[in-house]
């Protein structure tokens, strides 16, 4: 899996108002029904909701994979934003967090869900990255430094 596979330029967003944890992923959920064509943005919304219920999705060092299953999901999608101000995610190190890397997949993927997240993982541990990322003033910037990584 790379990322190409799952973002899209119309799915990165750069220095978006965060406000708070239920806010981001609200603006998340509009953002992914609006793209994907069966789903809800309440769907997806409940969703995420119910997995950070589990368990905050904050890595920590400023970085966050919200995830989720959703059923009608047409297939794994994910979406790349930057804050423009850190916001409070219960990460596991207690510090803030302004970048997310949203997730979404099928009920049915669950080995390429846990593949996917493990490549996340891996890539956002990347200092060099995540800080390229943060410098980024330009939602088309963020999509192309997502994609060449």
């Amino acid at each position: 899996m790379q990322v190409e596979d799952i973002l899209t330029q119309e799915r990165c967003h750069s220095r978006v108002a965060g406000v708070s944890k239920k806010r981001v992923l609200t603006i998340i959920s509009e953002y992914l029904a609006q793209e994907c064509g069966p789903l809800t943005s309440d769907s997806v919304f409940a969703a995420l909701m119910a997995r950070e219920q589990l368990g905050s999705t904050g890595l920590g060092n400023g970085i966050a994979i919200p995830h989720c299953r959703v059923s009608k999901c047409p297939g794994i999608i994910g979406m790349l934003i930057t804050l423009d101000e850190p916001i409070d995610f219960d990460a596991i190190d207690g510090k803030p967090v302004d970048v997310l890397f949203a997730l979404i997949v099928p009920d049915e993927e669950t080995d390429e869900h846990v593949k996917t997240l493990a490549h996340l993982a891996e890539l956002f541990s990347d200092p060099d990255f995540c800080y390229t990322l943060r410098q980024t003033q330009d939602d088309e910037d963020l999509y192309h430094i997502a994609i060449m990584y």
